[in-house]
């Protein structure tokens, strides 16, 4: 990622003032613009032709295109979210995270639980100084269950950006009669575009733009409460301006349903955000535990396997 120095200390109109003379200058080239959000330090723009080029956000100077790492990582995510696999990709995600959403709760805690209910403190301990087979047990059910909240919190929340529609329909049961939702509320008309940008709610925080795909079309503008990692609820807010500067406000999280506040919260609790840096450090850690459970599971399976084996070979040959 790109850096610039001290970005926490960049007023937030001098990064709307360099936002605005960008937009001036590529106006007619421009599919969307990003400003500095979390890790992002700089204003990024995506052209219409695919490029994507990165600018100071107080100088607005070229700091060039995506970088390999960049790269690198988008492609990592995209296998994260879909497998590389358009259209399908992301149900064998999302299937798969409910699964072991329901295995975690059905097989691995309820074993435990049937084998250490009795005797707790055993089954929190590793014997370091046991036998390879012993030791890989010990490995697998204290990495389980110490990680299992963090784990089922993960797969639950993933499997939401495959299901949203499912998990909003559900979320409903929280809404009350007394929310007052912003559902396509007309709010306060500015001269231009770029006024409206400029005078944007001191609430929150400019995040991006989608532009039109036509003269005709409308600019879609999303705000966020706060730019850099931060504990606490992730707060949004998204509107709608044409080029008059005429403003329709989508959703504020001040004003939304109890359902899309929820629902809001799903990607932050997924990367940890909402508990900070330590949530994020947390989850990056739990990330790398179901491959430690698949190794040490399958190390299981394979010893148990191999003592049937052996079990029914004696049988046989005391038979015959």
């Amino acid at each position: 990622m790109l850096k610039v120095e001290n970005i926490e200390n960049i007023k937030d109109a001098t990064i709307l003032k360099t936002a605005v003379s960008l937009i001036e200058t590529h106006k007619d080239r421009i599919n969307k613009i990003f400003l500095p959000y979390r890790e992002q330090q700089t204003i990024a723009i995506q052209f219409k032709n695919g490029k994507t080029n990165y600018y100071h956000p107080v100088t607005s100077e070229s700091l060039g295109e995506k970088s390999a790492s960049i790269l690198f990582f988008e492609s990592l995510l995209n296998l994260h979210r879909t497998l590389g696999i358009p259209q399908i990709g992301k149900y064998i995600i999302g299937t798969s995270a409910i699964i072991f959403f329901l295995m975690l709760i059905t097989s691995g805690v309820y074993i435990w639980w049937k084998a250490y209910a009795n005797n707790l403190k055993k089954g929190f301990k590793i014997k370091w100084k046991a036998k390879k087979k012993k030791f890989n047990f010990d490995l697998h059910k204290v990495f389980g269950i110490n990680f299992f909240i963090p784990l089922l919190i993960i797969a639950f929340t993933g499997a939401y950006f495959t299901y949203n529609a499912v998990y909003k329909s559900a979320l409903k049961v929280f809404d009350n009669s007394n929310t007052h939702v912003t559902n396509q509320q007309k709010g306060k008309n500015f001269s231009t575009l770029n006024d409206a940008l400029l005078n944007s709610n001191e609430t929150y925080a400019l995040r991006a733009i989608y532009f039109p795909k036509d003269k005709t079309g409308m600019y879609r503008i999303r705000y966020i409460e706060d730019r850099f990692i931060k504990a606490g609820y992730r707060k949004t807010k998204e509107v709608e301006i044409n080029e008059k500067g005429d403003m329709t406000t989508l959703s504020d999280f001040r004003f939304d349903s109890n359902s899309n506040r929820i629902a809001a919260q799903f990607y932050p609790i997924h990367i940890g955000e909402i508990a900070g840096i330590c949530g994020r450090i947390l989850v990056f850690i739990s990330g790398m535990i179901p491959l430690v459970l698949l190794i040490t599971g399958f190390r299981i399976y394979k010893s148990k396997k191999n003592n049937v084996g052996f079990k029914i070979q004696d049988r046989f040959a005391k038979r015959y």
